[in-house]
């Protein structure tokens, strides 16, 4: 199966000038990460995609600029609003507590595949359409 382009950013929750959340839309240049804003101490960040077209997930990689945790929630955007997105990838490390507090492997890539993603995309999780999500 063959990437799938992010359309756009429906919304974020923070995001360094230098290092804006445009940068996860242009697959071309992996090198320029996506970077919480200086001031923001809340630890979090949180993204907002639109795909081009309704896909079934298959696997996800995800390419790693100093994030500890990841967990990744699906919807379609024919969904209600008050309808709560699914869970497709639990909250999973990316980097162990000495790597962080080391320094060590913030920028590497993890593959996610097969039973990891396998839940969020059957039919009786997302209803009609099976796997195809947004």
């Amino acid at each position: 199966m063959a990437p799938v382009k992010i359309s756009h950013v429906v919304s974020f929750s923070s995001q360094d000038p230098r290092y804006p959340v445009q940068n996860l839309l242009n697959p071309d240049n992996p090198r320029r990460p996506w970077l919480s804003c200086p001031q923001d101490k809340s630890g979090q960040l949180k993204v907002e995609l639109q795909l081009e077209r309704a896909v079934p997930i298959g696997y996800i990689d995800v390419g790693n600029c100093g994030c500890a945790f990841l967990q990744i929630d699906v919807g379609r955007s024919s969904w209600p609003l008050d309808r709560a997105f699914v869970t497709l990838l639990p909250a999973t490390i990316l980097m162990s507590l000495t790597d962080s507090k080391q320094g060590k492997n913030h920028s590497r890539v993890r593959m996610f595949k097969d039973d990891a993603v396998a839940h969020a995309c059957n039919p009786s999780t997302l209803g009609d359409r099976g796997g195809w999500i947004i």
